[in-house]
């Protein structure tokens, strides 16, 4: 009789542990609550704001010196840009080339030719810091200016502000735009 309860006992047990670990697998893949997609990564939103602070500080100078220019007066200034930032990393460059030629008895001629490269990226910092080493920043590529200014109505002043646009950035004259501010009452 007592086997006879050990053995209820068990069957029980096991179907104790059979039900326990269905209710933990339930609980595992059904999620508690749900997670917001915050869209871009850190890195990808930092980088935006730094290239809208970019923007927005060269407007700003635009800005500043164009209005100290005579006839021009007050000015409001848009930039936009072609391309982001561009790091250029550091890097060793590993370069071999091998070139055998043979002829073997019969008069035939094989060239062979190997080329290998290998670069290895230079790394700054102790171990737990270590960053890419950057050699060189290169500034964003703009697109295009546009200008609007008091003086915009004048044929002389378009023609000096569109001068000073090309003097400060490399952009081609059909992209800048100078136009004449609205008078306001």
């Amino acid at each position: 009789m007592v086997e006879r309860i050990n053995e209820i006992l068990s069957k029980k047990h096991q179907w104790l542990i059979v039900l326990l670990v269905g209710i933990l697998l339930m609980v595992i893949a059904i999620p508690s609550e749900k997670k917001e997609d915050r869209g871009e990564p850190v890195e990808k939103v930092s980088e935006k704001t730094a290239i809208s602070s970019y923007t927005t500080k060269m407007e700003k100078k635009l800005e500043k010196v164009l209005g100290q220019v005579v006839g021009v007066g007050k000015t409001r200034v848009m930039i936009t840009l072609k391309s982001t930032a561009e790091k250029v990393i550091e890097k060793d460059d590993e370069n071999t080339n091998q070139s055998i030629e043979e002829e073997d008895a019969q008069g035939g001629k094989r060239r062979t030719e190997e080329r290998n490269k290998k670069e290895i990226t230079i790394y700054e910092g102790r171990n737990e810091e270590q960053k890419p080493y950057v050699k060189k920043e290169m500034t964003p590529e703009i697109e295009g200016v546009i200008v609007i200014a008091e003086g915009g109505g004048n044929p002389t002043i378009v023609k000096n502000i569109t001068e000073a646009v090309l003097a400060l950035f490399d952009v081609d004259t059909h992209k800048i735009k100078i136009m004449k501010m609205n008078q306001k009452k």
